[in-house]
């Protein structure tokens, strides 16, 4: 493990959630000159998932930075003219294209994998290839097909053989097509300059940590290792000479480190109002959300209906660099539903109302019903709030 310098900043706890807030553009004028292509390289991944409520998660990233985007604005500037590519780290995400070299440590982490859940039948692996280079790019059923019974979890040959595929860097997803992927051979998709695996471990994971950290603007250890999905003891190895400097944040209780650059200035700037994805890189590490903004934020699709608190997708809502209530969000034809409101305090009832009308809009929606809030009384408030929002 290598040792940490001493050190050399310290950070009010404001600060810090402030450094934090314009790390993830949160804080400041959007940048629209660089749209959605430069919000993904501000925040160095986006992450997907299946869920829709709103939106998918991938578009409501750039819309809490940049506002009423476009979705077919969202998903050009993702997939057209190879800018970014699919591949796993702190899920399943999509990263900038740069970045596929400083992936290689993971590719080659899943070739040497001894063993998989799925077993694949021998040949299976090269006849997808071959038919990818010879057909492609194609989705997993025109592949052969997906699964082999209705069970998620039980796929094809041909599924096992072109997901096994994308994680050693053979194959990419070039698209999404109606959420399913879309395959080709790496070497059509990938530019010739950066389809390579030639930076070893450390060159990759260095990189990564560099970049968590200014994602980040500043974090523990377990912050930054999380941001990647990065062990511990691989950010052990690299931070004292990634770039971050090492700082102490009032009532962290542990050590942290920071992107130098977001120490030069203090942030500054118009905060954003918005409702966030519950997969938004800002609120990622639960204990990291708590320690920030002491705010619980747990995601409560998978948690069995009568033990949920907050609903299926609950959506914090950001307002004046704080996290002031949560929205349960569901669409009936062009009215935007808010089937569970939590609001921290009457302060937090304009902002939840600006953040609600604003999400309607986008999303092409006329009105907004407000079903239950969780402190009854502000109710009322609420909904005349939003008659004015909506105008």
């Amino acid at each position: 493990m290598t040792s940490a310098p001493r050190p050399t900043t310290e950070l009010s706890a404001d600060e810090a959630r402030r450094i934090a807030l314009r790390a993830q553009g949160l804080i400041g004028a959007p940048d629209r000159r660089s749209g959605v292509r430069g919000v993904l390289r501000h925040l160095g991944a986006v992450q997907l998932d299946t869920i829709s409520v709103l939106a998918r998660s991938h578009e409501l990233i750039p819309y809490a930075r940049l506002g009423a985007v476009g979705r077919r604005t969202v998903e050009d500037a993702y997939w057209k003219d190879t800018h970014a590519f699919e591949y796993w780290s702190h899920a399943a995400c999509i990263l900038p294209i740069e970045e596929w070299p400083h992936f290689a440590f993971r590719r080659r982490a899943y070739r040497d994998r001894p063993h998989w859940n799925h077993q694949l039948p021998d040949g299976t692996y090269d006849q997808v290839v071959k038919q990818l280079r010879a057909e492609g790019p194609l989705t997993a059923t025109e592949l052969g097909g997906a699964k082999r019974t209705s069970e998620w979890w039980d796929w094809s040959g041909a599924k096992v053989a072109v997901e096994r595929a994308l994680m050693y860097g053979e194959v990419v997803c070039v698209e999404r097509r109606g959420w399913k992927r879309v395959y080709d051979l790496a070497e059509r998709a990938v530019p010739a300059e950066l389809l390579h695996d030639e930076l070893d471990d450390a060159e990759c994971l260095r990189r990564l940590v560099r970049l968590a950290g200014q994602s980040l603007g500043v974090g523990t250890r377990a912050d930054i290792a999380d941001y990647h999905r990065l062990k511990a003891e691989q950010v052990d190895a690299v931070i004292a000479d990634s770039g971050l400097v090492p700082v102490t944040v009032e009532g962290w209780g542990r050590p942290a480190w920071a992107d130098p650059a977001a120490l030069l200035t203090p942030p500054r700037g118009r905060h954003r109002t918005t409702l966030l994805s519950p997969f938004d890189s800002l609120v990622w590490e639960r204990a990291r959300t708590e320690r920030i903004f002491g705010f619980t934020h747990r995601l409560e699709a998978y948690v069995p209906k009568p033990k949920r608190v907050h609903g299926y997708f609950a959506m914090p809502v950001l307002a004046g660099g704080r996290l002031v209530g949560r929205v349960d969000p569901a669409r009936a034809g062009r009215t935007l539903v808010a089937k569970q409101v939590t609001l921290d305090g009457v302060r937090a009832v304009p902002a939840v109302a600006q953040a609600l009308a604003e999400a309607a809009s986008w999303v092409d929606c006329t009105d907004v019903r407000v079903e239950r809030v969780d402190a009854p009384e502000l109710r009322e408030a609420l909904v005349r709030e939003l008659a004015g929002a909506l105008g």
